[in-house]
Order: structure tokens, then C-alpha cells, then sequence
């Protein structure tokens, strides 16, 4: 692993536990084991590496919970994937994130703070909303889906409810709450299925 890679890497968890603004370039050298030089050749400054990271993180946040999806056919059942898999993958993952959803922890700590920071990651929350709410679309215009049933407000279901299934499991790691959270999502869906 090349030293720019280790600095990203440790920073994406440094982030996802301390928050972006409390964790100093200091940190970071620490963390990856290289000096200031090192980290100034690869980053003009640690802006420049909030968007290296933020890039790193929606590349892991794909693989993992994209994962199985190119296999399934039906619309409704790849959001039951990507649900299962922001659960058994990506929340999971304490590796990388060691503090939970490093989008969401951005988010918070960033809107008051760092308005244009933190609006890199609210367009990510949009195109997860599109993507949902073009699955759901495209279900409806199959035919899957009972009479009447709105694809906005489905979609907002869903994307509050992994959010709030995020924070809630941030705050309290209980694994139960989580697949519950999941499950309720999941079953959601399958009552609005034809």
C-alpha cells in the first residue's frame, strides 16, 4: 500500500470516529505512520484529502452494498439486497468504519460548520434517493407493485429508516434493533409488492 493510500485509509476511520474537524493533520501522520512532508506531497491540504476519503468511502460504500444486486432481475428485490446489505456489509464493516456511517457522522457534524463539505455528502444521500426511487419506478411500471402505492413516500421510507437504523445503531451497537429495523423495511416492501 502506497503511503497516499495509507493516509486515506487511516483517515477514513479517523473520521468516521472523530468527525473531520477534530481530527488534525497531526492525527492523520500518526496514524499512517509518515511526516508532514509525507503527507504534503500527496495533499495540499487536509480539504483536499476530506474529498480523496469521501471518494474512498462511497467506493467501499458501493462494493458493499451493491454486492449480489447485477444478479437480481426484480427491481423490489435488489432494494431488499442493498437493505441487507448495508446491514450484513457495510454497517458491519469495523474495519474501515470504525465510528458507523462515516456519510452520516459527516453530515451532522459538517452542515453547521462546513457547509460545502458537508454538501459533497448530502448528494450522495440524493442520488441514493434517486437510485431507490428509480428501482421502485421501475417496479411500477412492471407491474409489481399494488394499486395506488406512492414511490416517493416509499422512497423516503426507506432512506429515513437506514438512516435512523444507522444512527440508532451507531449509538447503541445493538445488532437486534438493527435487524429489526431492517426486517421492518424489508417487509414494508413486500407488502406493497403485487
Amino acid at each position: 500500500m502506497s503511503i497516499k493510500e495509507k493516509i486515506i485509509d487511516e483517515s477514513l476511520k479517523l473520521f468516521s470516529v472523530k468527525g473531520f474537524m477534530t481530527t488534525s493533520v497531526t492525527d492523520i501522520i500518526q496514524a499512517a505512520g509518515t511526516s508532514k512532508g509525507g503527507f504534503y506531497n500527496h495533499f495540499k491540504s487536509k480539504e483536499d484529502l476530506y474529498f480523496a476519503t469521501l471518494s474512498r468511502a462511497r467506493k467501499l460504500w458501493r462494493e458493499k452494498n451493491l454486492s449480489g444486486t447485477e444478479e437480481i432481475e426484480r427491481p423490489l428485490e435488489k432494494i431488499k439486497k442493498i437493505l441487507e446489505n448495508y446491514r450484513d456489509n457495510y454497517l458491519a464493516d469495523q474495519h474501515n468504519f470504525p465510528g458507523g456511517c462515516i456519510f452520516i457522522n459527516l453530515s451532522v457534524e459538517l452542515n453547521d460548520q462546513a457547509p460545502k463539505l458537508a454538501q459533497e455528502v448530502n448528494k450522495g444521500f440524493e442520488r441514493l434517493k434517486n437510485m431507490f426511487r428509480n428501482l421502485l419506478d421501475e417496479e411500477k411500471k412492471r407491474g409489481g407493485l399494488a394499486e395506488g402505492v406512492n414511490t416517493r413516500k416509499v422512497t423516503e421510507m426507506i432512506f429515513s429508516g437506514l438512516l435512523g437504523a444507522c444512527v440508532m445503531y451507531t449509538a447503541d451497537k445493538s445488532k437486534e434493533n438493527l435487524d429489526y429495523t431492517i426486517a421492518s423495511l424489508t417487509d414494508h416492501l413486500s407488502q406493497i409488492q403485487k
